[in-house]
C-alpha cells in the first residue's frame, strides 16, 4: 500500500488513525499535541489519564472522540542533544511502535505528523529521513496507507546536495527551453519583417552545426535493431508493455507496485483492464520501480499517450533522476514533495 507525503492539518484528515507527538505524561501540550487534544475534546484527556503516561520511543492507543479519526496513536520523541543519545533509534522505535498498534487495531490508513521536529529540536531533514525509512520498510511488508502530513511549507531539503542538484538541473533545462523558444520568436518576427535579415540569421546558426560532425569513426557499427520485435509490439498498450516488463525483469506483481508505491486495487484495475490510461506519476512509479533507462522509460510513457517535455518542471525532475539511474521513489517523492510538484504513486494520481 502507498506512503504519501502531504500538507494538511492532521486534525482534519478522515483517517483510521491519527499519531500524536505526545509529550511523557500524555496530558496535553503544545504544537500537535495541544492541538489533537483540543479537536478531540475533554474525552481524550479523560482517557489519557489512565494510561498512566509513556517512554520515549513507545506508543500507546485511544479513541479519536470527536476526531474525524476512530484512533489516537500516542508516542513520545526523543528530545534532540546532537544526535550522540541515541536519538535516531529512539525516533525509530517511535514510528514502529505506532505502526504496529495500528495493525493490531485493525487501521488500514494512518497519519503522522513529523515526530520530534517541533519543539523537541530534531532537525527536520534528519526527522524526514527517519520517517521515511521506517515507513517505507514496513510497508514492504504490510498492506496499509501512510500519510505523513506536514502543516503548512517546511523546508526540508533545501540543504541536502542532491535538492541543490535537481534544482541546477531544473535551471538548466528551463535556460535552453527558453533560449530556444525567444531565438524561434525572434526568426519568426526578422521573417515577417525582413526577409534578408531572417536569412542571414539562419545561415548564421547553421553555419557552426556543419562543423560541429565528429570526423567518422572506426569504431564497430551498432547493431541494427529487431524491427520485427519492434513491429509486434507497436500496438501494445500500457497495461501490456507494464505486465511484459515486470516479467523481463523477474518480477512479482507484488514486488513491482510496492516498489513503485502504488496501491494494489489500482495495479489490479490497471491490469485487468488492457485499455486503462493512468496518469504520468503513475507511469513514472512504474518506470522507477523497474529500474529503466531514460529511453526505456520514454517508450512506456508512449504506450500511456505521454511525452517527456521541457515546460514541465515535474518531467525534468525525473528526467534527472532516470538519467542519473536513481531509483529510490521515497527519496524522488522527498524531492517532488518539497518542490510542489505531483508525487509518485500512492494512488491519488491514478
Amino acid at each position: 500500500m502507498p506512503f504519501e507525503i502531504v500538507r494538511n492539518d492532521i486534525t482534519k484528515m478522515r483517517v483510521d488513525a491519527i499519531v500524536n507527538a505526545a509529550n511523557p505524561s500524555l496530558l496535553g501540550g503544545g504544537g500537535v499535541d495541544g492541538a489533537i487534544h483540543r479537536a478531540a475534546g475533554p474525552e481524550l484527556l479523560a482517557e489519557c489519564r489512565t494510561l498512566g503516561g509513556c517512554e520515549t520511543g513507545q506508543a500507546r492507543i485511544t479513541k479519536g472522540y470527536r476526531l474525524p479519526a476512530r484512533y489516537v496513536i500516542h508516542t513520545v520523541g526523543p528530545i534532540w542533544h546532537g544526535g550522540d543519545r541515541g536519538e535516531e533509534a529512539l525516533l525509530a522505535s517511535c514510528y514502529e511502535n505506532c505502526l504496529n498498534l495500528a495493525l493490531e487495531y485493525g487501521c488500514e490508513t494512518v497519519a503522522f505528523p513529523l515526530i520530534s521536529a517541533g519543539a523537541y529540536g530534531y532537525p527536520k531533514d534528519q526527522a524526514m529521513a527517519v520517517a521515511v525509512e521506517v515507513i517505507s520498510k514496513f510497508l514492504l511488508a504490510h498492506d496499509l496507507t501512510v500519510y505523513l502530513a506536514v502543516f503548512g511549507r517546511s523546508e526540508f531539503l533545501t540543504g541536502k546536495k542532491l535538492f541543490r542538484d535537481v534544482q541546477e538541473y531544473i535551471d538548466d533545462r528551463y535556460v535552453q527551453r527558453h533560449t530556444q523558444k525567444n531565438l524561434e520568436s525572434r526568426r519568426e518576427m526578422l521573417w515577417q519583417q525582413d526577409e534578408s535579415a531572417a536569412l542571414d540569421l539562419d545561415l548564421a546558426l547553421a553555419a557552426p552545426k556543419k562543423q560541429e560532425h565528429p570526423a567518422p569513426s572506426m569504431t564497430r557499427p551498432a547493431p541494427a535493431p529487431d524491427w520485427e520485435a519492434i513491429l509486434k509490439r507497436t500496438d501494445e498498450g500500457f497495461s501490456a508493455a507494464l505486465l511484459h516488463l515486470i516479467d523481463e525483469k523477474g518480477m512479482t506483481d507484488a514486488q513491482c507496485y510496492k516498489k513503485a508505491n502504488v496501491d494494489r486495487k489500482l495495479f489490479s484495475k490497471i491490469r485487468s483492464n488492457p485499455g486503462y490510461k493512468p496518469s504520468k506519476p503513475t507511469v513514472f512509479a512504474f518506470a522507477v520501480a523497474l529500474e529503466l533507462t531514460l529511453p526505456e522509460a520514454k517508450q512506456l510513457l508512449s504506450r500511456a499517450g505521454f511525452a517527456l517535455t521541457y515546460s514541465s518542471k515535474f518531467d525534468i525532475v525525473l528526467e534527472y533522476f532516470l538519467k542519473n539511474r536513481i531509483y529510490d521513489i521515497y527519496e524522488i517523492n522527498e524531492v517532488l514533495f518539497q518542490l510542489d510538484l505531483p508525487l509518485l504513486g500512492s494512488g491519488t494520481n491514478a
